[in-house]
């Protein structure tokens, strides 16, 4: 769940920061959400719910306004269907004890900015030392399927903005 939201007379939205364990996205950077569990409606009331669970913001407190493209995460096989939602109030983020090492909140004007938007070499689970399209968000790297995912909400964004 991509969910944007008003800070201090500007637009945020909000990435998490996994924590260390032993698995493909191990303290990596990504959009709040996780898998179908079996009260789920449907994917987007799953969106809700991690969003609310590993962040805290109240699922009636978001307004869904639509789907990204789903996107397939060969390191973990899963098919990640991702949502935009939007909030009228600065929600107070609580983070996921065992899920969640930070919560970061990033200003859609940083996102925006031309210049955080980089390449850089990494090693994936696939190649090393690979350039790869990625964000400058909060001093951290975003890349891989959070980087896929932010280049077509940016590409949205900018239709609208």
């Amino acid at each position: 769940m991509a969910v944007f939201y008003p800070k201090n007379d500007q637009t945020y939205f909000v990435l998490i920061l996994r924590k260390t364990y032993k698995g493909v996205h191990s303290n990596q950077i990504g959009f709040p959400g996780g898998r179908v569990e079996a009260e789920d409606r449907d994917l987007e009331d799953t969106a809700l719910r991690e969003t609310e669970e590993e962040v805290g913001i109240p699922q009636e407190k978001i307004e869904v306004i639509r789907g990204l493209s789903k996107l397939y995460i060969p390191p973990s096989n899963f098919w990640v269907h991702p949502y935009v939602g939007v909030m009228t109030e600065t929600p107070q983020l609580i983070p996921q004890e065992s899920e969640v090492e930070d919560i970061l909140e990033v200003k859609l004007e940083d996102f925006l900015n031309e210049s955080n938007f980089v390449t850089r070499n990494l090693s994936t689970s696939y190649m090393e030392n690979i350039d790869v399209p990625a964000f400058l968000l909060n001093d951290q790297i975003v890349w891989g399927a959070t980087g896929m995912m932010l280049g077509e909400l940016r590409e949205m964004l900018r239709e609208i903005l």
